[in-house]
C-alpha cells in the first residue's frame, strides 16, 4: 500500500477477527514502533502483546478494576469480555526516563507515535486495528497487574486483527477549518 494513501485513509476498525498479525507481519509492526520519533533516543516505551490466555488475563484485570472501583454490575460483567474484541492487543506503556531536555510529555508523545506507527504498519499489511484507552488505561489496578511502574502510564490498548467487515471511509475534513498560516 502506498504510504500517502495509507495516511490519507487512516481509520479505526472496531470489528476484528482472526487471524492476528504474526511472523514477518508482526515483526514489521514491532519495527515500526521502534522507529517512532524519540527525542534524546530515550526509548521511553514498552509494549506487551496479549493474545490467547493473555487476553483472558487482561480481561480479569479489567474485571478486578471494575469490581474494586464499584462499577455497576453490567460493567463488571462486560469487563472480562472487552479484550476478546480482537485476537491480539498490544498494550503501549511509557517508561519515563529522567532527562533535563526531554520532559515526560514528549516521552508520552513518542509512545503515542509508536502506537500509530504500529496501527499503520498493520493496515499496510492487510490487518486493521483500534487504539482504545478509557478508564482501564488510567487504572492503578490494571497498571500494577501489567507490571507498569506507578510513575509510568498506559498510553493505550491497540486491538489488532483482520477486519470483520468492510470499512466505510470517513468523509474528508476541510483543512482550512484546522490550519492557518502565520506570517
Amino acid at each position: 500500500m502506498d504510504a500517502l494513501e495509507l495516511l490519507l485513509n487512516r481509520h479505526s476498525q472496531p470489528r476484528l477477527t482472526s487471524p492476528a498479525p504474526s511472523g514477518e507481519a508482526l515483526d514489521n509492526i514491532k519495527q515500526a514502533a521502534l522507529r517512532a520519533p524519540d527525542h534524546g533516543a530515550l526509548k521511553p516505551w514498552r509494549f506487551l502483546i496479549c493474545q490467547g490466555k493473555g487476553l483472558d488475563k487482561l480481561g480479569s484485570l479489567f474485571e478486578q478494576s471494575a469490581i474494586d472501583n464499584d462499577k455497576p454490575e453490567r460493567v463488571i460483567e462486560r469487563a472480562p469480555q472487552l479484550p476478546t474484541r480482537a485476537p491480539m492487543i498490544i498494550v503501549i506503556t511509557t517508561r519515563y526516563q529522567v532527562h533535563e531536555k526531554v520532559p515526560n510529555i514528549e516521552q508520552f508523545a513518542s509512545a503515542s507515535c509508536a502506537a500509530m506507527a504500529m496501527q499503520m504498519a498493520a493496515a499496510a499489511q492487510g490487518f486493521q486495528g483500534m487504539w482504545r484507552t478509557g478508564e482501564y488505561a488510567h487504572c492503578d489496578i490494571v497498571k500494577k497487574g501489567l507490571g507498569v511502574d506507578p510513575e509510568d502510564e498506559i498510553v493505550g490498548f491497540l486491538y489488532l486483527g483482520t477486519p470483520a467487515q468492510d470499512t466505510v471511509n470517513k468523509p474528508a475534513l476541510a483543512p482550512d477549518d484546522y490550519f492557518s498560516v502565520w506570517e
